[in-house]
Order: C-alpha cells, then sequence, then structure tokens
C-alpha cells in the first residue's frame, strides 16, 4: 500500500519535472530564434524605409513640453544639423495634438532655436503607457515596463540608424540595440533610481515619491527597499547596453557610475544654457526696477520641482522683513505646463497662495515666450529654486547670467556644479527648508547695492562653462563615432 502510495505521488512529479524542463529546453531553444527573426524583420524595415543615407531617431515622447530637457533635445537636433546636413532625424513624439510647424514654433518661441526642415516626427500613440499616473503602485517599474511598449511602437513605425534616448527611458535600449540592430547613445538627465531616493526610504522620510503610510510603516518601508534595490539592479542591466552614455551634471555622473557601471563611456555634457545673450544685458539699478524686489523663479509645475516650498519660503520671508520692504517684494513664478495635471497643479498653487495671504505678493506667468523671460529676469533681483536634488538646474545658470542673486536648495546640481559658496568667491546661496530660505531672502534684500552687484559679477563670471557653443562641441564629441562608423 506504502509503495503504491510513494508511486501515485512520485509519479505525477516526475511527470511536472519533466514538462518543466522541456518547456525550459523550448524557451532557451525558441526564444533565440525568435529574437533572430525579429531582429532580421526590422534589419528588413530599415533597408525598405523611405529615408536614404543615415536616420537618427531620438526618443523624446514630449518633445514639445518646453522644459529643461527640451532645451537639450533641441540644441542636440541642432548641433546634428550644423554637423551632419545630410542626416535624417526622426523625433519619437507622444504629442499627437501638435503638428510639426507648432512643434518648431513653440520651439522658436521658447528657446530662440532655429532648425532646418530635415526633421521627421514620428507620432506614438501608446505615451499613456509612460505617465506615472497608469500605475498608483509600483510606479518605476510600470513605466519603465511601459516606455518598452512605446519603445515597439516607434521601432514599428520607423527603425533608425542611430538611437538617442534624450528622456532617460533606459528600459528602451536593449530593444533597440539588440532586436532593432541600432547604435545606441542616452542623455540622461535624472537617474530613474538613486542611492538618494533609496536613502530617503531607509530614513523613512515623506516625499513625493515616498508616500505617508509608507514611511510611517516599518515593513513597508523594508519591502520598499527591497523592490528599489531590485529594480536598481535591473535599471544597471539595462543601462549599460548604451554605447555612449552622456549625463548632464556631476551629480547625475556619480549615480549613473554607480548603478550603470561604465565609467569609460560616460562623458559629463552639461545643458545647454542661453547664458551668451543674458550675460549682455546690462544690469538695472534698483530705481530702474522701480523700487520693486522681483524674485524670479522658472520651472515647470511638476510636483518635483516643490513651488509649495517657494510660498512657504514667501509666508516665513513675511514675518521678517518690514511691511513697507515686503509691500515691495513679489514673486513671479514663471513655467510651462505640460498637461491638464500641470494646469491642476497651478491652480493648487493658487489657491495656496491665497491661503497664506500671499495673492499680493506672489504671480504665476504660464508658457511665455524667450523675449518675455529674458525681460522679466533683467527686471528681477532675486532668482529662486527649490527642488531637492535638482539634477543640474538651467535656470539656475541662466538666473545667473542675467544677473539674478541665486537662492537654490542645497543639493543636486547647483550645489555640486553650479553655486559657489566659499567667503571672497560667492556665486549665490543654498538652502534647505523655508526658514533658510526666508533668511537667505531677507538677507540679500537688506544687503547693501555694492555688495550684491559684486556677487552678480562673480556669478555672470562663472556662467561661461555651461554656453551653448560648449554643449554643442561636448554632445558632438561623445556621438561622433557613431556617424564615423556609417561614414566607414
Amino acid at each position: 500500500m506504502i509503495l503504491y502510495l510513494t508511486t501515485f505521488i512520485i509519479l505525477p512529479i516526475n511527470m511536472l519535472l519533466l514538462v518543466a524542463v522541456c518547456n525550459l529546453i523550448c524557451i532557451l531553444v525558441a526564444l533565440p530564434i525568435l529574437l533572430i527573426k525579429w531582429r532580421k524583420c526590422y534589419s528588413r524595415k530599415r533597408e525598405e524605409r523611405q529615408q536614404r543615407g543615415t536616420v537618427v531617431g531620438i526618443f523624446h515622447p514630449y518633445c514639445n513640453a518646453g522644459g529643461g530637457g527640451e532645451r537639450v533635445l533641441w540644441a542636440a537636433v541642432q548641433a546634428i544639423q550644423n554637423k551632419y546636413p545630410d542626416v535624417h532625424i526622426a523625433i519619437y513624439t507622444g504629442d499627437l495634438d501638435a503638428d510639426p510647424e507648432k512643434i518648431l514654433s513653440r520651439t522658436e518661441k521658447a528657446f530662440n532655436v532655429k532648425l532646418r526642415p530635415n526633421i521627421e516626427f514620428v507620432y506614438l500613440h501608446r505615451r499613456k503607457w509612460v505617465e506615472a499616473s497608469m500605475y498608483p503602485y509600483f510606479t518605476l517599474l510600470g513605466q519603465s515596463l511601459g516606455s518598452v511598449w512605446l519603445g515597439i511602437e516607434a521601432l514599428n513605425s520607423l527603425p533608425p540608424d542611430i538611437y538617442i534616448d534624450t528622456m532617460g527611458y533606459a528600459f528602451t535600449y536593449p530593444l533597440f540595440k539588440y532586436i532593432g540592430g541600432c547604435r545606441v547613445g542616452s542623455y540622461t538627465h535624472y537617474p530613474t533610481i538613486s542611492t538618494d531616493m533609496l536613502r530617503y526610504i531607509y530614513r523613512r522620510i515623506v516625499a513625493h515619491n515616498n508616500r505617508r503610510i509608507i514611511a510611517r510603516n516599518p515593513f513597508l518601508s523594508g519591502a520598499k527597499i527591497l523592490y528599489y534595490k531590485l529594480f536598481a539592479h535591473l535599471y544597471g542591466l539595462v543601462g549599460s547596453c548604451a554605447e555612449t552614455v552622456m549625463v548632464n551634471s556631476s551629480w547625475t555622473e556619480d549615480h549613473i557610475n554607480s548603478i550603470w557601471k561604465c565609467p569609460l563611456k560616460t562623458h559629463r555634457v552639461y545643458p545647454p544654457c542661453s547664458v551668451e545673450h543674458l550675460i549682455k544685458l546690462p544690469f538695472l539699478s534698483d530705481e530702474e526696477k522701480g523700487g520693486c524686489i522681483r524674485i524670479v523663479a522658472i520651472a515647470q509645475f511638476r510636483p518635483e520641482k516643490n513651488h509649495p516650498l517657494m510660498l512657504r519660503a514667501m509666508f516665513e520671508l513675511r514675518s521678517i522683513l518690514k511691511e513697507e520692504i515686503w509691500e515691495r517684494v513679489k514673486l513671479i513664478c514663471i513655467g510651462s505646463c505640460r498637461d491638464a495635471e500641470d494646469e491642476a497643479r497651478v491652480k493648487d498653487m493658487q489657491d495656496l497662495a491665497k491661503h497664506l495671504a500671499l495673492d499680493e505678493n506672489v504671480e504665476f506667468k504660464l508658457n511665455i515666450s524667450f523675449s518675455e523671460l529674458v525681460s522679466e529676469l533683467q527686471r528681477g533681483t532675486i532668482g529662486l529654486h527649490t527642488m531637492w536634488n535638482e539634477h543640474f538646474g538651467i535656470s539656475v545658470v541662466e538666473c545667473m547670467a542675467a544677473g539674478l542673486i541665486m537662492v537654490a536648495h542645497a543639493s543636486g546640481g547647483p550645489r555640486a556644479d553650479i553655486i559657489e559658496t566659499q567667503a571672497g568667491s560667492v556665486t549665490g546661496f543654498l538652502a534647505e527648508d523655508e526658514g533658510e530660505y526666508a533668511k537667505v531672502l531677507a538677507y540679500i534684500i537688506h544687503m547693501h547695492p555694492d555688495e550684491r552687484n559684486a556677487i552678480r559679477v562673480a556669478a555672470r563670471s562663472s556662467v561661461n562653462r555651461f554656453s551653448c557653443q560648449l554643449f554643442e562641441k561636448e554632445f558632438l564629441r561623445a556621438v561622433e563615432p557613431f556617424f564615423r562608423a556609417k561614414q566607414e
């Protein structure tokens, strides 16, 4: 009886093991065959496409957003056009509501960048799969896998010879390299995951990417740490598939090298900042500014930019300044809105300003032109930036070039690359919370004009290393091997 039961139990187990082994063998045999056939399919599509010569596909699903990432995109396109005029450039975008003329017109208006017409826009219909709103849980993983789905649509629409990602969708790199047969390059503004994010989870700090319910629960925090570590490992594997890696700051470079482990092919290429025009602006005296103390904040209306901190700092500043001085202070929040969520966020900020009784001292300016932006910078006295771990900070540089005294968060690119706070060579100030910001703002407001001018001059002298010309030179140096290989 026992022998019968043992046989009855062991036989199904053996059958299951046999089935599992057969399935594994089939997968190991079938998967490479499938990948080879898939790659041959894209190779054939590449030969049959209408475009002749080298095709560069640039993956930027939000190319019409009007932020710092888009400035880098269009400066990169312009650099390629200047050096390789015969190359065909395709932009993979999900901006279905904007035709090519509208996109190029906004680019010229917002960034003062004029482009040649040899640009093709490949419109993608699956962009919703990379939006955070699609994934209330496991957002990083969901967006990353969604980017692969979006990448497949891009590859099906037009297989390029050279693929450059300018938004940080690293999970698309193996797809374009091993299946699409493309040369792969990347420009990373911000690592999808960083050791700083892990540190926030370890310390159980509430942030826009660490909800209160998780931060307050040790079990949930432990589970999230494990999830982040596993995701970081995957992120490192896919990121290392890029043949040339460009990063926008030393802060980003440290994190990318730590996770992707590819320092020999990583290039630090500072973003293009419009310093050439701004450093020529004459400094205006307090009298020429009408006696108004304008604090200019330039940032897209995204949660990580932390506009509420600006408003709380202004609330604290009011308690420090005398009433007659406070009446002359005005915060000008300048930024672009990508979608309805950003517009709702602006409305929330306007409501918060009213709640804090700041509505008379705060003004919001959305999607303004480059010329209007320059006018605001020239009339400003102080620049304000509140994002924690800002990867670089183009607006920080441009405020300094225009002659504003910059106050930025004591983290990320502003602290590592841009602002010097050492006595004798001060180019701006750093702060962390609303109290510190308010004290620094009050200190600058009470400064003697000669002291302010000394900082403005030092700051303006320090920004040439972030010019558009230097970006073009360094960008082309990083991608030149791709084009050399095609020419050979």
